[in-house]
């Protein structure tokens, strides 16, 4: 059998991104994918008609063009390629008005009216700063490398969206603020709920929300050339149940969340790491629908057709009450539903004149609740005519969720509670989250910082850590030579 320096459990973007660093080292390294494709949260199937490409878990990516990593890569050479909507998002209200996240910060403050400048200034810092931000924001708990910056968006950051949200009057902008740090899946009166939303604006107001032409898998398709091109080696099929069953390896990375590293053989967790990983709290989980459709959806305001992500929800106060409640574990007839109209944008997604639709809402952590009817009444409340367009639909509960991909305990996609009290301390409490209690095995998966979100940075720390405990590689010799490679 062949010794590697370094084998990866799991193919999603942090064990791409652990493989890729240590590859570039000059080390040699295995992927090894329990699934008979790659890609993790990044898949594209064809779920309910052939023609229909829809993409099973993430699909809109703000994170893929923020990251300082995927930035790093020369993805488009490897057959990667966005698109982008007139509008980041748009979040429509009964009333009629729209809120929309544009792709600069003067576009998003000329539609807020009254809100302009509040936004501005809490939004413009974080755009002009992202380059240097970003290395903070998206890391684990250290002291900052620029303080004041840190502590600018710290202050707003650090709120929960409850507080935050009084700045702004109209209810457009609440509303937009409010959709946007719903994405933290929890409930908006948590302390740094304001970070999530903030961080998504900006992004947005910067890049975009970027679709990839093709799907999601896309995404991982270029990170496997990528990975190939510089020697590396994948194995799908190879459901790991047993570390002692993989070959022979200096060091093991595991692309994996608490419940299945638990559940692995052939590793002896020490009791105080054991207990820790014990006690970690998952979050909400998610119901999610694919639809092939007839026709574009038929959104009261057409503005909204022009938007890769609509937030359907209304007011601020309506998003916020259905956090709160589904995070309790009760149900609401009116759940906040974030649908992706990809096929607007990209036609290799559906047949000529067709369309795709996708959509979910959380719900209670592993419940296995049909929310169908409820999502799809929610879309009619907007656009009225939707469910006439209905050709197919696919629909995954969160234990359905749970069962395609073991990461999403209970339906969380989010890799675990992404609170305050778990944001940068997951899943254990170390400023090095990403070791284990054994020193060969790292951990490099969402349930480490930064998160969620498809953007690699779990899965690079962990690798940078790798590099400087068994390898002498100092940490800003290999961030001059990560930030050298970046590129807008």
């Amino acid at each position: 059998m062949t010794t590697y320096d370094a084998i990866v459990i799991g193919s999603g973007p942090n064990g791409f991104a652990a493989a890729i660093t240590l590859q570039q080292q000059g080390l040699s390294t295995l992927i090894m994918e329990g699934a008979d494709t790659i890609g993790g949260g990044m898949r594209t199937k064809e779920l309910t008609l052939p023609g229909y490409r829809h993409d099973v878990c993430s699909a809109i990516h703000p994170m893929a063009m923020a990251s300082p990593f995927l930035r790093s890569l020369p993805l488009e050479a490897h057959g990667l390629h966005f698109v982008q909507a007139p509008y980041a998002a748009a979040h429509p209200l009964k009333n009629g008005e729209v809120a929309r996240l544009c792709k600069s910060v003067d576009e998003t403050v000329a539609f807020l009216g009254a809100d302009g400048k509040k936004y501005k200034d809490l939004i413009e810092p974080v755009v002009e700063q992202w380059e240097t931000l970003s290395l903070d924001i998206m890391g684990p708990l250290r002291f900052p490398e620029h303080p004041g910056q840190m502590m600018g968006f710290g202050l707003d950051g650090l709120m929960p969206a409850d507080w935050l949200v009084h700045r702004f009057k109209t209810i457009t902008g609440r509303a937009l603020f409010g959709g946007m740090a719903a994405h933290g899946i929890q409930p908006l009166s948590n302390w740094g709920t304001s970070a999530i939303g903030m961080v998504l604006m900006a992004v947005g107001n910067r890049y975009g929300w970027p679709i990839p032409v093709g799907g999601s898998q896309s995404i991982a398709n270029a990170l496997k050339s990528y990975y190939l091109s510089l020697g590396g080696t994948i194995q799908c099929d190879c459901w790991v149940e047993d570390i002692r069953d993989i070959p022979q390896h200096r060091v093991l990375l595991l692309d994996l969340t608490p419940r299945q590293l638990l559940g692995l053989k052939g590793i002896e967790w020490a009791k105080s790491y054991k207990k820790q990983l014990e006690k970690y709290r998952q979050g909400m989980g998610v119901f999610k629908i694919d639809w092939a459709l007839s026709d574009p959806t038929p959104f009261i305001n057409s503005e909204c057709n022009q938007a890769a992500t609509v937030h359907l929800g209304n007011t601020y106060e309506e998003i916020a009450h259905y956090e709160k409640m589904t995070h309790c574990g009760k149900l609401l007839t009116e759940p906040f539903v974030l649908f992706a109209q990809q096929s607007s944008f990209d036609r290799t997604r559906a047949p000529e004149g067709k369309h795709t639709g996708w959509a979910y809402c959380h719900v209670p952590n592993g419940v296995e609740v049909d929310r169908t009817e409820a999502i799809e009444t929610q879309i009619e409340r907007f656009a009225p005519g939707f469910k006439d367009t209905i050709i197919a639909r696919s629909s995954m509960n969160a234990m359905d969720m749970e069962r395609y991909n073991p990461n999403y305990s209970g339906g969380d996609i989010n890799g675990g509670l992404m609170d305050i009290r778990q944001l940068y301390t997951r899943p254990i409490r170390s400023l090095t989250p990403y070791r284990t209690s054994d020193p060969s095995t790292y951990i490099c998966s969402s349930a480490t910082p930064p998160g969620g979100g498809v953007h690699g940075m779990c899965g690079y720390a962990a690798a940078k850590t790798v590099l400087k405990d068994h390898y002498g590689i100092k940490e800003q010799d290999l961030k001059l030579n990560f930030l050298r490679g970046g590129n807008e």
